[in-house]
């Protein structure tokens, strides 16, 4: 099968998409696809094609890029679109300049867009082989995936069982002309390294090894797929109705995942946090362990790169955003049926006919105490262990005081105002995109 007509067949299903656009680095591959779109889109009824160039000003020789790219658009008659970055310092440039790239094309793209990138089957297996090296589990050794949404788009791999040796024949014999990054000379990048000294060894003594690798991501991506819907049936069970529907927390039912096996534990709460957080490496799931295995009576909390998991009233919380700020006081009366922010801590509203007396909120600071109907008076501490609230939930109660008195917790039946219900004070507690369920 010829590129082209492989080509074709890839992007068979993305036909009707509004427009297709092209990431050009100006190196061989994305030059190949580029030019091999250029020429099925004078045959073929295509949507609107056009290039875009991320310059990520790592280095002196890139400054050059965008001209060369602006040269190749205009040879073509392709639109190109040129964006500058900054690539935010760190340990990892490679993953910096990803990152950034990354969040350029997002915000590129406009609904139902597509990005073509021009990965092949070569850089399949350099990456199943670099992420082996660094202890990946199925999930990060799964397959570069052929398609996934981009912000409001799609990604798309058109090319990735082609191997570079096919765009390298075809670009010499269409006397294309490309870029070659110096770094990719620099064998101190671990990719690179694999590329010039690791592949060259292995084809050498298996000359079908890149296939191979790209073979063997595929079948492990089918198993990311199925520990996925495994991890779904278990989430399933674990995600039951809690005593407090007004907060915006997502949550786990930890008895239910008591019951699975450790490996299943694992895979359900990776399912689970992917999205909300960067992954612990195997080393710091200790701190999932201690977070199961404390005393009834424990509050453990478990601190991941991007959030917190607490442990209350037998359910794991998942805490990120506002929710880890410390909440202040507004210094402003509560108002009838008007709702007050409060600084990282959602807002609050008494509604219904205010009591009369000097009116306050407040936190809970310890040692407070209510006087209730048939009761008497009763410590908070008491009444909010009887209401199974969240430890981590306590001191971001709003509390309303009148006269000097405790008369109210917000949200709480029967303490969130009068037994006649003349008023309620309610909250409305942060939300974090994180957070939601």
């Amino acid at each position: 099968m010829t590129l082209e007509s492989h080509l074709l067949k890839a992007l068979a299903p993305w036909r009707d998409a509004p427009a297709w656009r092209v990431a050009l680095s100006g190196g061989l591959d994305s030059t190949v696809l580029l030019h091999l779109l250029a020429g099925l889109a004078q045959r073929e009824a295509l949507p609107p094609l056009s290039a875009i160039h991320i310059h990520h000003g790592l280095q002196p020789a890139a400054d050059t890029w965008p001209a060369h790219c602006r040269a190749l658009c205009a040879r073509l008659g392709v639109p190109l679109q040129v964006d500058y970055v900054q690539v935010a310092p760190g340990a990892s440039v490679e993953r910096a300049a990803r990152d950034a790239r990354y969040g350029a094309f997002e915000a590129a793209l406009n609904p139902g867009e597509l990005l073509l990138l021009a990965q092949h089957r070569d850089d399949q297996a350099e990456t199943l082989l670099f992420r082996l090296l660094r202890g990946a589990g199925v999930q990060g050794l799964a397959a570069m995936p052929t398609s996934r949404r981009l912000g409001k788009g799609h990604l798309l791999r058109p090319l990735l069982s082609c191997s570079r040796d096919e765009l390298q024949s075809y670009a010499e014999r269409h006397r294309l002309g490309w870029i070659e990054d110096p770094s990719n000379a620099d064998s101190r990048f671990s990719r690179n390294y694999l590329r010039q000294n690791v592949m060259p060894l292995l084809q050498a003594r298996w000359p079908q090894a890149s296939r191979s690798l790209a073979v063997a991501a595929e079948h492990l991506g089918e198993a990311a797929q199925l520990l996925d819907d495994l991890a779904r049936q278990d989430l399933e069970a674990a995600q039951s109705p809690t005593r407090f529907a007004w907060l915006p927390l997502a949550c786990l039912s930890l008895p239910v995942l008591r019951e699975l096996g450790e490996a299943r534990q694992r895979n359900a709460l990776r399912y689970w946090l992917r999205a909300r957080t960067t992954m612990p490496d195997s080393g710091h799931w200790a701190g999932w362990e201690d977070l199961r295995d404390a005393g009834r009576d424990a509050a453990p909390l478990w601190r991941l790169a991007d959030g917190e998991l607490h442990r209350a009233d037998e359910r794991l919380w998942w805490l990120a955003g506002a929710w880890l700020q410390p909440p202040t006081m507004s210094e402003q009366a509560p108002q009838v049926d008007h709702w007050l922010a409060l600084p990282n801590n959602g807002a609050v509203s008494l509604q219904g006919r205010a009591p009369s007396g000097e009116l306050r909120l407040a936190y809970r600071q310890g040692g407070e105490a209510m006087e209730l109907p048939g009761r008497g008076r009763r410590d908070l501490k008491r009444l909010l262990n009887e209401r199974h609230v969240p430890v981590f939930l306590r001191g971001r109660l709003p509390l309303l005081l009148c006269d000097g008195r405790l008369v109210a917790v917000a949200n709480l039946p029967g303490l969130d105002g009068p037994v006649d219900g003349e008023w309620r004070l309610l909250w409305r507690p942060p939300v974090d995109d994180q957070g939601l369920s």
